[in-house]
């Protein structure tokens, strides 16, 4: 019989569990807080009699990350994780500091199955979910390998979260539980390829996060050379998404655009992406293109972002550059665990 992930469990859950050992359901939020702390085995949970602890070892494992590669920037202190997991996996960690707190950018998947063509996360695509667990355990490793408490969380590193939709959602409640992390759900931020059905269905819990649509493309011949999923979800049906979202939640939804010189940065592009998005409360993040060796991309340069977000702006979209964290470290997700796995190979 596997073993129950015992960390990616609510409180609720925690207590049905205890009565099936037969244990008073108080010590669920014993058991919660000590996972949330970062305990490692059950035997740091000291305040437990010594025969629920033995139990919930015969029955339980505590999910966790292992650090195997860890890069911080000398220019601002950006901290890149490459984390192994139990089954010999690797995803990928961003720890950024900002005026405002600690931001980590997560993974939700071991790979990703959407194929971006801009996008290193994907190139070999999808090795398998991660847990709910799993996510909180990134979360929890940056925080308490750099000292601090994480204030934001970005699901925006390696893989798709509306394609994990289930754990994601999990990891969304568990992040953000008063007995835990306590990380509130306005300070976390999904990014999503544009999932159309998995953001009706992320509309149905009406959580108050910052829904960010990797768009990237004003018109759909652009937009489908970039993104797979554009093909069976275009841009039409996209932005009604969105729109129907926003009017369930109420929620500023935030675009993201990578600048691709030649490709999606000219000042016709800027007019078109903002007849687009008329109408919907939003942000446009433009994004200098991180360059991948596997296609030709170049991002796009300062004289054509600087035009392209003066035009957004003079037609009424508000719209800022994302500014660049780790650069000298190769922050952006995919490449470093791309190159571990071939030279494991």
């Amino acid at each position: 019989m596997s073993k129950i992930d015992i960390k990616s469990m609510q409180i609720p859950e925690i207590k049905e569990l205890l009565k099936q050992f037969g244990e008073p359901s108080y010590r669920a939020e014993q058991i919660f807080k000590w996972l949330s702390s970062g305990v490692e085995s059950f035997d740091e949970m000291t305040n437990l009699s010594k025969s629920l602890r033995q139990k919930l070892d015969e029955n339980c494992y505590i999910a966790s990350v292992k650090i195997e590669k860890r890069l911080c920037s000398a220019i601002d202190g950006t901290v890149k994780y490459l984390y192994r997991l139990h089954d010999g996996e690797f995803i990928e960690s961003v720890f950024m500091k900002y005026k405002h707190g600690y931001t980590v950018c997560i993974s939700t998947q071991v790979g990703c199955r959407m194929g971006c063509s801009f996008c290193a996360s994907g190139l070999d695509g999808l090795f398998r979910n991660l847990t709910a667990s799993e996510m909180l355990s990134q979360v929890m490793m940056a925080g308490k390998d750099n000292g601090v408490r994480i204030s934001n969380v970005v699901m925006m590193g390696m893989g798709e979260p509306l394609d994990n939709f289930d754990n994601s959602v999990k990891f969304l409640k568990l992040v953000s539980d008063e007995n835990g992390l306590n990380i509130g759900l306005r300070h976390i931020s999904l990014s999503t390829s544009g999932v159309v059905s998995g953001i009706y269905k992320l509309a149905e819990y009406n959580m108050p996060i910052t829904l960010s649509i990797s768009l990237h493309a004003p018109n759909d011949e652009i937009r489908s050379a970039m993104m797979k999923v554009n093909k069976k979800w275009n841009i039409e049906e996209l932005l009604k998404a969105c729109r129907d979202y926003q009017k369930v939640t109420g929620r500023r939804i935030s675009f993201e655009y990578a600048m691709i010189n030649g490709v999606n940065d000219s000042i016709k592009h800027a007019d078109e992406l903002a007849a687009r998005i008329k109408g919907i409360m939003s942000h446009v993040n433009l994004i200098p293109v991180n360059p991948v060796k596997e296609n030709d991309y170049q991002k796009a340069n300062d004289k054509a972002i600087k035009a392209f977000i003066d035009r957004l702006e003079g037609r009424g979209v508000v719209a800022t550059v994302r500014r660049t964290l780790g650069a000298d470290i190769n922050a952006s997700c995919g490449q470093l665990r791309r190159g571990t796995v071939k030279e494991a190979m």
